[in-house]
């Protein structure tokens, strides 16, 4: 099993560092590969990890209360961080952004302790159910490769060296390298690793909600966009019943 959470783990690697290259040729296409993505993080929330919480509490006997406290916890937290400083960067002429090389490096440095956790959740997912672990792997796969694009994007946008960006963009993508090996050598019981469950379910229900999501539409909406959010939905779908 260490072996696969490794393989996946230099998976979001190889996904993060696509994402940074389209970024830094940007691509033509983002907006759909964003919806598309948004719609794979949906579908793991709804089909994947919201049935394990609620199953493993099941034969446990376990009270759902703590763990959804842990979802909520994980959308707010992560809301109250992006927001405090300046990751979601919006282009809206009525709340300008200002342009500093530090507040790109603070942003890229959020982004990379996020990817932490996205390694970390691979690993414990895997304790929990190993096709759980995979489609969580999944997902993480899929968002760091707008992870990759929002490190360069955000570097850029705030008038960092190109240089600069690429080496944030290479950390980035080791993080959830390093987050998935150090969660090999984490053992957390099932009472915790249910906390543990819908804390990252609220994590991704932000991404997805809050980040991907508007960022597809950010430029202009289309029905191409709306439908691979809804192909990535059921995509996760089929895996979660014939995987």
């Amino acid at each position: 099993m260490t072996f696969t959470v490794v393989a996946l783990a230099f998976a979001t690697f190889i996904s993060t560092m696509l994402g940074g290259i389209l970024a830094l040729k940007n691509t033509k296409h983002l907006q759909r590969i964003l919806g598309f993505t948004a719609g794979v993080l949906l579908g793991v929330v709804a089909f994947e990890l919201l049935p394990e919480i609620f199953n493993t509490l099941k034969n446990i006997n376990g009270n759902p209360m703590p763990a959804m406290i842990a979802l909520v916890c994980g959308f707010l937290i992560l809301h109250v961080v992006e927001r405090s400083i300046l990751i979601h960067h919006t282009k809206d002429e009525h709340y300008p952004v200002h342009k500093h090389p530090h507040v790109g490096m603070a942003s890229a440095a959020a982004l990379i302790g996020h990817s932490l956790l996205d390694g970390v959740g691979i690993g414990l997912a895997f304790q929990a159910n190993p096709a759980i672990g995979a489609a969580v792997a999944i997902a993480v796969i899929a968002h760091d490769f707008t992870d990759g694009l929002n490190t360069v994007n955000l570097m850029l946008i705030n008038k960092n060296k190109r240089t600069r960006a690429i080496g944030f963009l290479i950390l980035d993508a080791l993080a959830p390298v390093v987050g998935a090996l150090s969660a090999t050598i984490i053992s957390i019981p099932d009472n915790l690793l249910v906390i543990y469950l819908g804390f990252f379910t609220g994590f991704l229900l932000y991404i997805g909600a809050s980040e991907i999501l508007p960022e597809a539409h950010a430029k202009k909406s289309s029905y191409k966009t709306i439908m691979l959010t809804i192909v990535g939905v059921l995509f996760m779908y089929l895996i979660s019943k014939f995987a």
